[in-house]
């Protein structure tokens, strides 16, 4: 494909887009191993992709990103329209060359960030017409203009404009919901220009069966390069959202990558991917971080526990990440309740190696047929560190 100039900003037209390989098959649980070909790089599934919701994941930097080996992050759609704004990052480039970031990259469609604004927007058949939490201004985001922007932005998937209802919404309102999201799908793949961008659609259902099912047939009517699974971790236990998702996943193209929004938990991660999920996203490692709690082998640790002031050991002792290699928990502690800037990176370095490392070790057991062996024991370990 030819290198031409993008009309909407000065974009090149990717190389090529999204290719997906499914490389084997769990023979205990089902669970997929693949490989995603994106015109900026491969990325082995199944992955967790850490959320750079300003064109930045908190805390840390790309060199630290690349240390981790992060094979893609995620923009948020509805937060870069605001601020800085999509006319601004096309000027600089596009979103990879104004964050400096040469991997693949994904956008959501700002759905969800509208759905959390339930007391300042309106939805109608148009869009959702939402005041900004930045300043009260008003906007309009439709399907068309979520594309537009996402493709201006230059992110290697992006995803289709829905409308994400609570999941314990009723019938009445849930079965309008699905058929506006429908519709809306069509109206994103029409304005689709398929030149740098792929395209994934959502599917919806809350915690109705039926509905998840009919909505799987008509979100795949359309032929995207990927789908997703939305409306999940928005309320409900762990256990009706692991079910959920083992309803609906099967349910998905199987030579299509399959990615859960916004989930989740450690053991939500695992749990999911034996149910044939291939993409995960969640703001949880760096949040959870920044209030200094760590996720380690033996469970949680809350750093800022009295018991850690004199505290020699690293935050996992088996752990490799830069954190645990060169801090005591002593130190880290310190660090959090002096309200020094620097334990936010630190904080997040580790969670983020766990979250990476918990995925990388995930390819490897699908790989040799003990993916439900490795389930168990990432399952049974305790909730809180020593």
């Amino acid at each position: 494909m030819s290198e031409n100039l993008s009309a909407r900003g000065d974009l090149r037209v990717a190389p090529s887009l999204l290719r997906y390989e499914l490389l084997h098959v769990d023979a205990q649980t089902g669970a997929r191993r693949g490989r995603l070909h994106t015109p900026h790089g491969t990325i082995e599934t199944p992955v967790f992709m850490p959320v750079g919701t300003a064109g930045s994941v908190k805390a840390v930097a790309k060199d630290d990103l690349l240390t981790l080996k992060a094979s893609i992050i995620l923009g948020n759609t509805y937060h870069l329209m605001l601020r800085p704004g999509a006319p601004l990052i096309a000027k600089m480039g596009g979103l990879h060359q104004f964050i400096g970031w040469d991997r693949p990259m994904l956008t959501d469609s700002g759905g969800f960030q509208v759905y959390s604004l339930a007391q300042i927007r309106k939805i109608t058949e148009e869009g959702a017409a939402f005041q900004s939490h930045l300043d009260g201004s008003k906007h309009l985001l439709t399907p068309e203009s979520a594309i537009e922007i996402q493709e201006t932005l230059g992110a290697d998937i992006i995803m289709a404009f829905d409308e994400c209802p609570p999941s314990g919404a009723e019938r009445s309102y849930m079965e309008p919901s699905l058929a506006r999201t429908t519709r809306w799908l069509k109206r994103c793949h029409a304005a689709w220009s398929q030149q740098r961008s792929s395209l994934f659609g959502i599917v919806q259902g809350g915690l109705h069966e039926d509905l998840r099912r009919r909505h799987v047939e008509e979100v795949c009517a359309v032929d995207l390069p990927g789908y997703a699974l939305g409306g999940f971790s928005v309320g409900e236990t762990p256990e009706a959202m692991h079910a959920g998702v083992a309803f609906c996943a099967p349910l998905l193209p199987k030579d299509k990558p399959r990615y859960v929004m916004g989930v989740g938990t450690p053991r939500d991660l695992v749990t999911c991917v034996a149910s044939g999920v291939d993409m995960f996203d969640c703001v949880l490692p760096t949040r959870t971080a920044r209030n200094g709690l760590l996720f380690t082998s033996a469970g949680r640790l809350t750093i800022k526990n009295a018991r850690f002031v004199d505290d020699q050991r690293p935050v996992d002792e088996k752990c490799s990440c830069y954190t645990c290699r060169t801090f005591t928990r002593a130190y880290l502690r310190h660090l959090f309740v002096s309200q020094e800037l620097v334990a936010l990176r630190l904080n997040s370095l580790h969670n983020l190696h766990y979250f990476l490392t918990l995925m990388a070790q995930a390819r490897e057991a699908i790989e040799r047929d003990v993916y439900g062996d490795f389930l168990k024991e990432v399952l049974a370990r305790p909730n809180a560190a020593p």
